[in-house]
């Protein structure tokens, strides 16, 4: 399916839900520069307003008008209602992330990614939505020891985040089932790429680590550095969105987003150390090694193949060829 040609058919409206977040406004970028109508709703919860302004920089006047913004709550039901009103597609990437988030507070996770979902997939059925895809997450596979990790075959939870995620993907079966309203979920294994906040307690490893070493600082590891995951740079994310929310699918489905690749996290830091040093930064310290991060699996790697054969994706960028992209960006937003 070529997706690009797909979408110049016709001009849909789509929903962007967490659109002021690190993947909700790349979503919001790529559909806007196919020209497409584009709703988001934000809280700014996790998200951040100057996300919106940098997608508003990165395409053309007329393209931004396309935009429209609701700040609201997926935990408030009617907030999900006005933002599903007369759209044809919706791309739920509205949560709160992180496995020590949800340990640490574990009612606040559940009310964002159970009732929350809850509300957005009601309010999507009620408004007769085309198709309503959502960010899964890999942490469902739990304990699961296998690798590659198969769609079919997952663990127990070992996170108040992974039993959201996993509750997530039963309201959407239940919802096939029942009301024969059928969704996609997306089981994202490790994104990284522009935009993602390196700042936090819950900041992702990629952009925490970068931050840390265009500041002269120390880089901490968890463990021995030997635990691997299957990064997944944010423009093959997107691209799965678009595909899931085109392909025709007769029921609820859940698909596996990364590469297909394993990188574990002493190799990740050589690689920063590589990629700074080819935008002009220079990170000479060794890294510090810390106890094993709770709730963590050791090792990561998708199976694709399911992906690949029923939606068409293919990722476009690998690890290393995902991190020449974002340097520039992670360079520069630490110099401003």
């Amino acid at each position: 399916m070529d997706i690009l040609a797909t979408l110049q058919q016709g001009k849909g409206r789509w929903l962007v839900t967490g659109c002021a977040g690190f993947i909700g406004s790349n979503l919001v970028e790529t559909l806007l520069k196919y020209n497409q109508t584009v709703v988001g709703l934000d809280n700014f919860a996790t998200g951040h307003q100057h996300n919106l302004h940098q997608v508003q920089q990165l395409v053309s006047e007329q393209q931004w008008q396309n935009f429209s913004f609701i700040e609201g709550d997926i935990r408030t039901f009617s907030d999900c209602q006005l933002a599903c009103e007369g759209v044809d597609y919706v791309l739920h990437q509205a949560a709160l992330g992180s496995v020590p988030r949800s340990i640490n507070d574990p009612i606040a996770t559940n009310e964002t990614n159970i009732s929350g979902f809850l509300n957005m997939l009601q309010a999507a059925r009620e408004a007769k939505v085309k198709r309503f895809v959502y960010a899964a997450s890999s942490s469902t596979y739990g304990d699961h020891p296998a690798l590659p990790k198969v769609e079919a075959n997952i663990g127990q939870p070992l996170s108040p985040y992974a039993v959201t995620k996993y509750v997530n993907e039963l309201y959407a079966d239940v919802f096939s089932r029942t009301y024969g309203f059928h969704s996609v979920g997306l089981r994202y294994f490790n994104v990284f790429g522009p935009r993602q906040d390196p700042n936090g307690a819950y900041a992702a490893v990629i952009p925490k680590w970068t931050a840390a070493m265009i500041a002269d600082q120390d880089v901490h590891i968890n463990g021995d550095g030997e635990t691997s995951r299957d990064f997944c740079f944010v423009a093959n994310a997107v691209q799965a969105n678009l595909r899931a929310a085109l392909s025709p699918i007769e029921k609820s489905e859940v698909f596996n987003v990364a590469v297909g690749d394993r990188t574990t996290l002493n190799q990740l830091f050589d690689a920063l150390v590589h990629c700074l040093a080819d935008n002009n930064v220079q990170y000479a310290r060794a890294p510090h090694y810390g106890d094993f991060r709770a709730g963590d699996v050791r090792h990561s790697q998708a199976d694709i193949s399911k992906a690949q054969q029923m939606l068409g994706y293919e990722p476009q960028f690998k690890i290393l060829d995902g991190l020449k992209q974002a340097m520039p960006w992670y360079v520069g937003q630490q110099s401003d």
